[in-house]
């Protein structure tokens, strides 16, 4: 087991993808930020609470997408355990799409194909917290990323969580 980011360096990552997000969407009018379950909520919330504590909580649209049924690998799942919660339009919006570990690409096409559901967007933005670089099965690349790694197939990337885990950490194992 190999320690990718540790606490502290996990801390100061998910400030930095706050900071650059609203760097590139200084007035959150127009912008909104998805989350995508199961996994991609726990960072996604982090991001979200440092936004909120740079500018006011008022202008952060913050929804979390379920896409279970839009997954080419679960296709005989009859019950999504997760839910979405979009409580608002994403038509005309920039919509920025956070997940915690970007691989082969298949979970992002699912989530481009569930938010499509929600109306059409002017534009959409990937947030990862680790890019696993070399692993990519479709053409799909992040505009915000927190730390890029270089891993063969056999390994995994966890990140665990204080909230579910009891530590907060990225592991290659």
């Amino acid at each position: 087991m190999k320690t990718v980011l540790n606490e502290q360096q996990l801390a100061i990552t998910i400030k930095r993808l706050g900071h650059q997000i609203l760097e590139n969407h200084v007035n959150l009018e127009n912008t909104v930020l998805i989350g995508i379950q199961p996994r991609g909520i726990f960072v996604s919330d982090q991001i979200v609470r440092e936004i909120r504590e740079l500018v006011p909580a008022n202008l952060v649209k913050y929804g979390k997408l379920d896409i279970t049924f839009y997954r080419d690998d679960i296709r005989n799942s009859l019950q999504s355990p997760n839910h979405t919660d979009i409580p608002f339009s994403i038509e005309n919006k920039n919509v920025v799409i956070i997940d915690d570990v970007l691989y082969t690409g298949r979970t992002i096409r699912a989530a481009l194909d569930a938010l499509m559901g929600f109306g059409r967007p002017a534009k959409v933005e990937l947030c990862i917290l680790i890019d696993r670089r070399f692993s990519r099965q479709l053409p799909i690349q992040a505009d915000y990323v927190g730390k890029s790694i270089d891993s063969i197939i056999s390994q995994k990337v966890k990140v665990f969580w204080k909230e579910r885990d009891g530590k907060e950490e990225v592991v290659l194992l």
